[in-house]
């Protein structure tokens, strides 16, 4: 079982069961994964090349399944450069498979040594192994657990340090070898650390993917799709906590209730598609209009609310006041364009607000009561309006 060649045909199986993983993963569309899937199918065709060596065929078994190998881990890299959103392809890579393509071909042909062969491969794979080692600890989103981040990081840095180890020893001729398949015990130990770090970071890789697609769950469960907005449940959940924490700092924090005004009218002559894209553009506008640390969230059909961190009720009133205005002069734009090409437009678009400010010992439930029964006022005042109350 210690053989060197059952050791590498461990390390196939062990890729194409992370094929097979990486693969019922790929209908999900995360980015990065069909890359992946690419980089198990080229590794698991380059070990199965190496375990041949004995018999013969070097420009296969040699510099076919090096090459290939180091092709694999290079698209490795960029699977990994694609799912955080980088640009995937990395010249610098390739120009380091194009040297260690020329340095087997020199010290396999023209002047042969094993050392120095497994010396330029194994400081190509350590640093594409730190390479991957580092994305997976700097480019992780801030919200998300980081777990399954951390497990890359370490097993990549733990193929590059085993890599880099290795590469040392060879090229320094500290150990002597002359075939990759020799049964020594060094060598064997070598090859089982490959099989460790091969499947560890396909485990890692699903690892990945598994959080991008929790990450979208929770964005459906928490965004609303239409117009970016935060859902009633994440919206309340996340006033409350905000309240609180306000409440630690001694800040003071403003609700307010918003309603696009005649709605109903807009979907019924106009139909449900331009009431969406009302929707949608209402809500670029409010966004464009409020800070980082205040809160947005829609309440229900064309209701939405509004948590000021750190601001009177006088101030949140202009702020709204603002956004007014220039929601009505954004859509009056849209309808002049409609027209102009024919399209059929609508008035522009208006909205009742409704303000209060947070009280010591105000909950949020009091706080939203205030401020809706001050956009009943706005309402019978005749809309367009904010009212604090």
């Amino acid at each position: 079982m210690l053989d060197p060649v059952n050791i590498l045909l461990v390390t196939v199986l062990s890729s194409i069961m992370s094929l097979a993983i990486l693969g019922s993963l790929r209908p999900a569309g995360i980015p990065g994964v069909g890359r992946w899937i690419g980089a198990y199918l080229m590794a698991s065709v380059a070990i199965l090349l190496a375990g041949m060596q004995r018999l013969g065929l070097p420009i296969l078994t040699v510099f076919a399944s090096n090459t290939l190998l180091a092709l694999a881990v290079v698209r490795m890299l960029e699977g990994c450069r694609e799912f955080f959103g980088l640009k995937p392809r990395v010249p610098l890579a390739y120009a380091g498979t194009v040297a260690l393509a020329t340095g087997i071909v020199w010290w396999y042909w023209v002047t042969p040594s094993l050392g120095a062969r497994v010396a330029v491969v194994s400081m190509f794979h350590a640093a594409v192994y730190a390479w991957i080692g580092w994305l997976a600890l700097r480019c992780r989103p801030p919200a998300r657990p980081v777990y399954s981040y951390r497990f890359v990081t370490l097993a990549a840095w733990l193929g590059a340090f085993a890599h880099a180890l290795r590469g040392a020893m060879y090229g320094s001729g500290i150990v002597k070898q002359y075939g990759l398949l020799d049964f020594t015990p060094l060598n064997v130990a070598w090859l089982a650390l490959g099989i460790l770090v091969l499947p560890a970071l396909s485990i890692g890789l699903v690892l990945l993917a598994h959080d991008r697609m929790a990450e979208r769950l929770e964005r459906l469960a928490n965004q609303d799709e239409l117009t970016g907005a935060l859902t009633r449940r994440a919206f309340l959940a996340q006033a409350n906590a905000s309240l609180d924490a306000a409440r630690e700092q001694g800040l003071r924090v403003t609700f307010a209730i918003v309603d696009i005004d005649h709605f109903k009218s807009i979907n019924d002559r106009y139909g449900h598609a331009t009431g969406d894209r009302v929707l949608a553009q209402f809500c670029r506008v409010v966004k464009s209009g409020v800070r980082v640390e205040d809160v947005f969230g829609r309440l229900g059909g064309e209701e939405f609310a509004l948590l000021f961190i750190g601001m009177t009720r006088d101030e949140a009133v202009r702020r709204l006041d603002e956004l007014r205005v220039l929601a009505l002069a954004v859509r009056r734009s849209a309808d002049a364009q409609a027209r102009e090409s024919g399209q059929e437009a609508h008035d522009g678009l208006t909205f009742s607000a409704g303000v209060d400010e947070a009280q010591l010992q105000d909950s949020l439930a009091t706080l939203m009561a205030r401020a809706d029964a001050a956009l009943y006022v706005a309402k019978s005042r005749g809309r367009d309006r904010v009212v604090a109350s």
